[in-house]
């Protein structure tokens, strides 16, 4: 399929949904931006269990007369969460500070020249060349090309939040897999913040909390939706023409 045709179906396509979502926000004029439903993480689409390499399971092993159970980590139970459907608050603190400048400058030049000279080059230039033209120069070349490229990045950010979140997995090991998802509303802007990882129990604090620094394999998203939102984003017809077009 060629190009034009490419581009023409993905712009007619782009179009319809761009037109569905514009009926959609015409009928939210002056309504503030709904929540989600409250809804089971692991029945959400792309929901994926998570599998992680275990060690070898270790039988229990009972002593008489004793209130210890053998591969216990703990004496005596308390409220922090341990298994599936148990909350615990997570702490996120980021603070990321990243600052890079890097320059690249290429240059390169090239020039060839061929011709036959000698009884050889005397008998084409009689014979084979038209009139005004040497074998001495047969044929050249000259080429050049340039590349100067600068970057530069600068960038800080600083995010400090809590948001609980529900146990999802008990792996084998012990470990516990977490998810939580966070939506505030205000005037007509909904922030949203996602925290998912693994965690050890023995890295849950006594109040039943954990700092996100300690949450393996951590995915943590905060972003928004809304007027705020959809003012800064480009339009879907612009981020079509960004991607298709090769300059």
């Amino acid at each position: 399929m060629r190009l034009p045709n490419v581009l023409a179906i993905t712009l007619v396509g782009t179009g319809l949904a761009a037109c569905g979502s514009t009926m959609d926000r015409l009928s939210q004029v002056g309504q503030t931006p709904k929540l989600s439903a409250i809804e089971n993480p692991t029945a959400q689409a792309g929901y994926k269990p998570v599998q992680m390499p275990m060690p070898s399971v270790q039988p229990m092993a009972y002593s008489p007369n004793s209130l210890w159970q053998s591969g216990s980590r703990t004496f005596f139970k308390d409220q922090r969460a341990r298994n599936i459907g148990d909350i615990l608050t997570v702490k996120v603190e980021i603070s990321d500070k990243a600052a890079f400048d890097n320059s690249t400058e290429r240059t390169r030049k090239s020039s060839d020249s061929t011709g036959v000279g000698g009884a050889v080059g005397t008998a084409i230039d009689k014979i084979v060349l038209p009139a005004g033209m040497s074998s001495s120069d047969l044929a050249s070349t000259d080429g050049a090309s340039s590349y100067k490229g600068t970057g530069t990045i600068d960038r800080s950010e600083s995010l400090s939040t809590n948001v609980a979140a529900v146990v999802t997995q008990l792996l084998p090991n012990g470990n516990l897999v977490i998810e939580g998802r966070q939506e505030v509303r205000v005037n007509y802007e909904i922030r949203e913040l996602v925290v998912a990882g693994v965690v050890r129990p023995e890295d849950i604090a006594s109040d039943n909390t954990i700092e996100s620094t300690k949450i393996a394999e951590a995915r943590i998203s905060y972003g928004g939706r809304g007027q705020i939102s959809d003012v800064q984003q480009p339009r879907s017809g612009q981020q079509v023409l960004d991607i298709l077009l090769p300059f």
